[in-house]
């Protein structure tokens, strides 16, 4: 796997998981994905690395609050953790926990965009977030879907600075994408208005790339999981979504 260091301002840099079981999250993950994980680090409350293959793709820890559910989380790079978060009221967004240092690691913080969706941001420090993506057992795309699509491609291309793409703009299927100087995309917002289920918050999701999807839906069932979504094929690859033991949502790429 190619090493990876994300240095796109506003480019989801890392992923973590918050769950109720974090020893049988570690082995679900390392079953499906070959992850292999560190042991929980009690100065951070519990916080531990999953890797793949020697590369960090992800983090997790024991969750705080036992009354809110499993969850899977985006952050997104920041160069100014302060700056950043003194531009997210101004243009429609609440934050929920001020940016602050987490050690020598760097600075995070965690915010909902004007469509209610939660995100976080990452200042670096000594981690730099994902060391491998769009591999096999890697994260391979980052997703917002919102009720709210106008207003939240405007608060990340005000917020974060996104540069962005219109892949479509029709009512059967409107995209926008996160693209560099080079056009290579990195995110994707989606108006879901028209199929996220009443009581459904819009929210920002992850897919991890395999190599095959149905094999890997068929495993994650075998180890506990659910399917939430069947693999379909898409012009983007197969693609299902699922919840692992403890019900977390993650989503699928192959």
């Amino acid at each position: 796997m190619p090493a990876h260091d994300t240095t796109l301002p506003g480019a989801p840099c890392w992923v973590d998981l918050m769950t109720s079981d974090a020893a049988k999250a570690r082995e679900f993950y390392a079953e499906l994905f070959g992850w292999t994980s560190e042991e929980p680090n009690e100065a951070f409350g519990g916080y531990f690395n999953f890797s793949k293959d020697g590369k960090v793709v992800a983090g997790g820890m024991p969750k705080q609050q036992p009354e809110l559910p499993d969850v899977w989380s985006v952050y997104l790079l920041t160069p100014d953790a302060e700056k950043t978060a003194a531009a997210v009221p101004a243009h429609g967004g609440t934050m929920m926990i001020s940016p602050m240092p987490v050690a020598d690691l760097g600075v995070m913080a965690v915010l909902t965009d004007p469509g209610g969706a939660v995100v976080g941001m990452w200042q670096q420090g000594l981690h730099r977030g994902f060391g491998v993506l769009a591999e096999p057992g890697a994260p391979g795309w980052f997703e917002l879907l919102t009720r709210d699509y106008a207003a939240a491609v405007t608060f990340y291309q005000e917020v974060f600075g996104w540069k962005t793409n219109v892949v479509s703009d029709t009512d059967e299927f409107r995209y926008t994408v996160l693209v560099d100087d080079a056009g290579e995309q990195h995110a994707g917002i989606m108006d879901a208005s028209g199929f996220l289920p009443e009581g459904v918050p819009a929210h920002w999701g992850v897919y991890f790339a395999v190599e095959d999807t149905d094999a890997a839906l068929a495993l994650t069932v075998k180890l506990g999981g659910a399917v939430v979504q069947p693999a379909m094929d898409t012009p983007y690859g197969r693609l299902a979504i699922a919840t692992d033991p403890t019900g977390a949502t993650f989503k699928l790429v192959g």
